[in-house]
């Protein structure tokens, strides 16, 4: 092998890698958020659930924004180092599930933290709850895929 393709392959390992740290991370968070912390909401209080909201949204965007970035980068990189033993739709698979993933959370899940933002809304509370099982299956399917790519890779 080349030096130049043993630079693509590691290059190749390195994304997958990040890629599988990233997703796992938001597998996790994204079944905690669902399973618990969403639910939570409703016990704040409505005169404490403004401030509790926007306390929420900052810190969260902190934990979520650097896995969401880089798996959204890891993702799109496997085109240009695409692992040799993973089938080229496998990788476009990925994309579009990372497309689902940012698409829902900037039409569905931000209108909603935004309607929340001014003072709990029982129905808001409630659709966020339910609309975020999209999200929530649809990372459990990516890291899955990840899973998959990291094994087919060797």
């Amino acid at each position: 092998m080349s030096a130049g393709g043993q630079n693509a392959e590691q290059i190749t390992r390195v994304i997958l890698v990040a890629q599988f740290a990233a997703t796992w991370a938001m597998v996790g968070i994204i079944w905690f958020v669902q399973a618990v912390h969403y639910r939570l909401f409703e016990m704040v209080g409505a005169e404490g659930f403004e401030a509790y909201h926007q306390k929420h949204t900052n810190l969260t965007t902190w934990i979520v924004g650097p896995p969401m970035l880089v798996e959204l980068f890891a993702a799109l990189s496997l085109l240009w180092f695409p692992p040799a033993d993973v089938p080229r739709f496998a990788v476009w698979v990925g994309i579009l599930l990372v497309g689902i993933l940012w698409i829902s959370t900037a039409v569905v899940q931000v209108p909603l933290h935004s309607r929340l933002a001014s003072g709990f809304q029982a129905s808001a509370s409630r659709k966020l709850c339910a609309t975020n099982w999209l999200r929530t299956m649809v990372w459990s399917l990516r890291g899955g895929l990840v899973v998959w790519m990291v094994w087919k890779a060797g």
